[in-house]
Formats: structure tokens, C-alpha cells, sequence
């Protein structure tokens, strides 16, 4: 929760820790734990804190770069951002996480990550199947809670929609604008011969633009947008015929013109247009949610050797990171007292980085060694002789007197 760094040992020197180091190191490659468990219980916290009536799911992938080819699963991927500062293709590791979208007293909305899938570089274990894998580790904790689960176009087939619909769960996500949708078929007339239809007459560009235009203000990534849309409940061929929502949208940008249209389908009929839109737009907080944690919670430095243990590190941080965010989304006095450390912010935004620089200091304080008698090197530093000397016991003995006296 408390370093930026992602390595072990900056987070073992982060406050005094009760065993020495290298117990910390085989507990994460050697210890008896599973980091899928521990997924599953960061789920069970969010929803006793938070007590949601529905869940949305958001599924991404992201690459974190590796210079070496011989870290787990590194391999060539192609990086579909088209950042200026990166090559088409880079070497790195390619991570499919699960997050949780809530919302803070703000209304501003943050994603909680749940779990995260390494790709194996060997295999044919694809990106769908992993996003498969990861909602039926946690799909059992949401029994009285309805689901959606938001996704963008790569996981939007066949084999995982039709996999989340016999979970019981509801998918939301982007499609592309070029997919075959259908009407209904036409009721059989009395005694008519052949095979029942299964579509009606095909969706055509032509057909679409005889559909009015209906516009709206929505609150949409974080501001009011300017939006319009056309709507209808259509067959989609890619699923077989099931009947989904399909909804083409457009929006306004600064200059007043209408950017390109995009296709949102939604596997839940009774919803409308707009709630449609809303609730795929509640997907976006899951990419900030990758910066943050590959930046400020330093997962670009996971550096273990086997994907086991890599996994157990990588999910650690992820719930260090989940249980700050976490902390935000509460509105008590007690979390708002943790960001008052920078009075020349104005209203003193509750943010995870803030609630994280209010907990340094408070877990800091905490003198471990009144119960565990240990070494404190930082005590080690001699300001005069400017190198570090081992007190002796006389000088402990009055560094702990003093210690407590101040406690």
C-alpha cells in the first residue's frame, strides 16, 4: 500500500517488519497460498464495505515492457495504443484483469482491481478464454446482486458472451459498426410450409439512416457530454440470434462537430439507450486504473523469475492499490482527516495518492520492537562520523527508554 516502487525490499523497508527478509521472499515463492484466494476475498471486502445493489465487471487487457526475454511469458506483442514513443512492437508481458467499478460520495467512479491473468507465451490459451477464467473464479460471491460485465470489441464474440449469459450475467460492450444485426422474423402465417425463419430483414446503412436521431446530455467520462443516438432491438447473427440492444451513438467535441459513429450492443433488452451508453461508459476507469498501478504502485517492476511467484507479487500490489481506492470511496471523517497533509490543495481531494501519503506517516509510528526485540539499521547512521556504526547496548537501552516514554 505504502511504496511506489513494486520491489520487495522497498516495501519490507517501508515500515519494521517483525521477521528477517529472506522469510518474506520464500513466503511469496515457497509459502502455501493462493493468490486466486486472495482475489476472492478482496471481492467478499468490497461488497460487506460497499454493499452494492449492482455490479459492473470491467475485463482489459495491458503489456507491461520487459527488456529480457527470459522473464515469464515475455514475448513480441503488438502495441495496438499507437503510442508515438513506442515501436509497433514491443517485448513485454501481456496481463487480462478483472476490476470492479464503484463510485465514490463525488459521484467520480474508480475501478477495484480483482485479478489478473499472465498470458503464457506457449499454449493456446487466448485472451478470451482467460477473461473467461477469471469471472468464474469470482461469479459465485455475486448471488444477490445483479451483473454487467463491460468489455470493449476484442472480447465481444460469440464464445464469451454466450459463457457470461449462463452465468446468469449481462454484457455491455462495444461491437463493430459493420456487424450483421437483423429484425425479428415475421410471424408464420397458418399452415405455411418449410423451415420457420430465423432473422428478418438485415440492418443496411440505408435502412439506418431512415432511424431518427434522438440527443441527450450525459455525464460521460468524467464530464457532461453532448451525444446522439439511434436505437433498436435487433437480432445479432455473430450470437446465434439473440436478441440485444443495439445502439449507435455519436458525440460532440469541442468544435461542435459529430465525431464517428460507434456501435454499443447490450445483451440486456429492458434497459434503454441512455442507460446503455451510461453504463459502458463506467468502463473507462479501469485504464487509469492500469497507469496507477503500473506507475505510482510499481508493477513495471515486478521482476520475479516464475509466474507463480509473479503472480503472487503482482496481486499483492494490486491489493494494496485496491485497498486505498477502497478507503476512498468511503465518506467518513476519519478517512478525509488521512488528506488534510497538503492544506494548499484546494478542497482537499480524496484520492488514493493522498490517503496513501496521510498512512506513511501513521504506519511509520508504529514501534514494533516494544513486542519484537530487532535491529532498526536506520538508528545504525552516525549524523557526525557520516557512516553507519552499530550502537551498543548501553546506547539501545536508552533509545528504547526513550522510545517509550515518547509512546
Amino acid at each position: 500500500m505504502l511504496t511506489s516502487t513494486g520491489f520487495v525490499t522497498d516495501a519490507y523497508l517501508m515500515v519494521r517488519m517483525r521477521n528477517h527478509w529472506t522469510s518474506y521472499y520464500k513466503w511469496l515463492q515457497q509459502g502455501k497460498w493462493s493468490w486466486v484466494g486472495l482475489g476472492r476475498q478482496f471481492v467478499r471486502l468490497v461488497l460487506q464495505t460497499l454493499k452494492p445493489t449492482e455490479v459492473f465487471l470491467a475485463i482489459d487487457d495491458t503489456l507491461v515492457l520487459r527488456a529480457s526475454e527470459k522473464a515469464p511469458s515475455s514475448q513480441r506483442h503488438h502495441q495496438h495504443g499507437n503510442k508515438p514513443n513506442l515501436a509497433t512492437f514491443v517485448q513485454g508481458q501481456c496481463w487480462v484483469s478483472l476490476a470492479i467499478i464503484v463510485q465514490r460520495a463525488n459521484q467520480i467512479s474508480v475501478a477495484l482491481p480483482l485479478l489478473s491473468r499472465l498470458m503464457p507465451s506457449v499454449g493456446n490459451t487466448g485472451k478470451l478464454v482467460a477473461a473467461n477464467t477469471l469471472i468464474r473464479a469470482v461469479s459465485g460471491l455475486f448471488q444477490s446482486v445483479s451483473v454487467r460485465v463491460l468489455v470493449d470489441s476484442w472480447y465481444m464474440r460469440r464464445v464469451f458472451i454466450q459463457s457470461m449469459q449462463a452465468r446468469g450475467l449481462d454484457v455491455i460492450g462495444q461491437a463493430r459498426i459493420d456487424t450483421r444485426l437483423y429484425d425479428e422474423p415475421p410471424a408464420r402465417k397458418p399452415g405455411q410450409r418449410g423451415r420457420p425463419r430465423q432473422y428478418g430483414e438485415k440492418w443496411t446503412s440505408e435502412r439506418l439512416h431512415d432511424l431518427p436521431w434522438a440527443e441527450a446530455m450525459l455525464q460521460l467520462y468524467g464530464r457532461e457530454q453532448a451525444i446522439r443516438y439511434r436505437s433498436q432491438i435487433v437480432k445479432a447473427r455473430f450470437l446465434k440470434g439473440c436478441l440485444v440492444r443495439a445502439v449507435w451513438c455519436e458525440f460532440q467535441d469541442k468544435a461542435g462537430q459529430w465525431k464517428s459513429v460507434r456501435l454499443i450492443l447490450s445483451t440486456d433488452t429492458a434497459l434503454t439507450a441512455e442507460q446503455v451508453i451510461e453504463t459502458y461508459g463506467l468502463r473507462w476507469p479501469i485504464e487509469p486504473m492500469f497507469h496507477q498501478i503500473k506507475q505510482a504502485w510499481g508493477l513495471k517492476a515486478a521482476w520475479q523469475q516464475t509466474r507463480q511467484t509473479l503472480h503472487r507479487w503482482v496481486h499483492l500490489t494490486m491489493m494494496g492499490y485496491g485497498l486505498i481506492q477502497l478507503l476512498s470511496c468511503l465518506n467518513c471523517t476519519r478517512v478525509a482527516a488521512l488528506c488534510c497533509h497538503s492544506p494548499w490543495r484546494r478542497d482537499n481531494p480524496q484520492t488514493a495518492g493522498q490517503i496513501r501519503k496521510g498512512l506513511i506517516p501513521i504506519f511509520r509510528q508504529v514501534d514494533v520492537r516494544q513486542f519484537f526485540r530487532q535491529v532498526d539499521v536506520r538508528q545504525w547512521w552516525h549524523p557526525n562520523m557520516q557512516k553507519f556504526k552499530p550502537p551498543n547496548h548501553a546506547t539501545q537501552a536508552s533509545f528504547d527508554a526513550k522510545q517509550r516514554l515518547a509512546a
